[in-house]
């Protein structure tokens, strides 16, 4: 079972490299960006700018490889998980910042705050795969022809 995942794990791995630097890109770009807005409509923010690196890059590109290719609703499933511990860890670590009263602990409840989180960034997995081949096919494609 273990070498299963193993062989399944390096052949998602084995990408381009260019592939690889449009993910680390494109997720560091949208990591700032959801960081900055999470701070500025005081939601939640992270406690430093360069877990923006830790989480996007070295969390999240991973797994959205490991994701790629499947059907929306099992990446989406997959990365529920994969955000659910993340999600839990950041602010029981408190490495991450959530704002007293922001708008989600209104609207779900103080007690639902990370579930929401981890509800809306599973997202990222099937969304963020579907950008990063849509910037990749945009850029590289047309420097293949």
């Amino acid at each position: 079972m273990m070498n299963e995942f193993i062989n399944y794990a390096k052949s998602k791995f084995s990408v381009d490299k260019k592939l690889i630097i449009t993910y680390v890109i494109v997720y560091f770009i949208w990591g700032m960006l959801m960081d900055k807005f999470g701070a500025t409509v005081e939601i939640a923010r992270f406690t430093y700018w360069w877990q923006v690196i830790t989480c996007y890059i070295f969390y999240m590109v991973p797994i959205s490889l490991l994701l790629r290719g499947l059907p929306f609703h099992m990446q989406y499933a997959y990365g529920l998980i994969a955000m659910c511990l993340l999600e839990f860890g950041g602010y029981a670590m408190q490495t991450s910042y959530a704002y007293p009263d922001n708008l989600l602990d209104q609207f779900f409840n103080i007690r639902n705050f990370s579930l929401g989180m981890s509800l809306f960034f599973a997202l990222y997995f099937p969304l963020g795969n579907k950008l990063v081949d849509k910037v990749y096919s945009i850029i590289f494609k047309k420097q293949a022809s």
